[in-house]
């Protein structure tokens, strides 16, 4: 496949040999995402899982969702609510590898917090032709949640996500920028043009026009006042494309590039950094002043 001229001017020569040959890769390890399901979470018994489902007119379909309550909490709680988006072919039982959705949100030294899964499909978490994911989680999930007291406005939403549902992350704080207080996205399978993601994941955008709309690096600037932070392993093949997102996002948001690739083993060493990471912006009235007054540690961009 050729080059496209906008890949080669954004990119340069040497990222475009790299993605040449990291695009392969990354089109085998897209489907790479392991989850820790019911019939593994005995690996970490901690806090309460509640499971249900409900109808999705957004997404015309019966989805599955499970709410993780950190220890001491459960049902009734009053608390923040991380929005966490699984990755391509994963469910709201296969979306955490290592963790079940309560395990997470029960890391020492972190505020109480649930975080809560969904059924988004492998529509890469935005608007498709007769199934649109965003909208069931803006318009019924996270409705439903606050009508059980998670993520009352008080309190506070984040979202955070692996793989694809690190680009959803992105994607949903760019297009709903007074949502969320934080974003966290860990190996974040997001493309520079068109032409890539088609070869990659031709399923990911129905159309050149709905990529432009919802490509994460061109729309970066909308997440100016929202904490961002994104860990990519610096050998992932969808590497180059991160690094190119992480140069639009302010100098403030922590971008954490240590060695590693698009694997489970790799993502779970950053779900707990990145919990960590939202907690402090949970139940703050304003993210922006908060934003700016929490001190990071920021590893280098390149």
């Amino acid at each position: 496949m050729a080059l496209g001229t906008a890949l080669v001017t954004g990119l340069g020569i040497a990222s475009c040999e790299a993605l040449s040959r990291g695009v392969p890769a990354a089109r085998r390890l897209v489907n790479d995402v392991e989850g820790c399901g019911p019939d593994s979470w005995t690996c970490s018994d901690v806090g309460t899982n509640v499971s249900g489902e409900f109808y999705s007119h957004f997404r015309q379909r019966t989805v599955g969702y499970t709410v993780g309550y950190p220890a001491g909490h459960g049902p009734g709680s009053a608390l923040p609510l991380i929005v966490f988006l699984h990755g391509f072919r994963g469910t709201h039982w296969h979306s955490l590898p290592g963790y079940s959705p309560s395990s997470a949100v029960s890391t020492p030294g972190v505020r109480p917090m649930a975080l809560v899964t969904v059924d988004g499909g492998n529509g890469y978490w935005h608007p498709h032709p007769g199934d649109d994911p965003m909208g069931m989680v803006m318009h019924e999930l996270i409705p439903m949640m606050r009508r059980r007291g998670l993520g009352t406005p008080d309190l506070g939403v984040a979202t955070m996500g692996i793989s694809m549902g690190g680009y959803g992350a992105i994607a949903f704080a760019e297009h709903y920028p007074s949502a969320f207080r934080a974003v966290a996205a860990i190996s974040p399978a997001i493309f520079v043009t068109y032409e890539w993601v088609h070869y990659v994941n031709p399923g990911a955008y129905w159309s050149a026009a709905d990529f432009a709309r919802y490509d994460a690096v061109t729309h970066a600037a909308a997440l100016a006042d929202t904490p961002v932070r994104v860990a990519s392993g610096s050998h992932d093949p969808f590497h180059p494309w991160v690094e190119e997102f992480a140069d639009r996002l302010p100098p403030s948001d922590p971008v954490v590039f240590p060695p590693g690739t698009h694997t489970g083993s790799f993502f779970h060493t950053q779900i707990a950094p990145s919990v960590r990471f939202i907690s402090q912006y949970m139940s703050h009235a304003d993210k922006r002043e908060t934003h700016a007054n929490i001190r990071h540690y920021v590893s280098p961009k390149k």
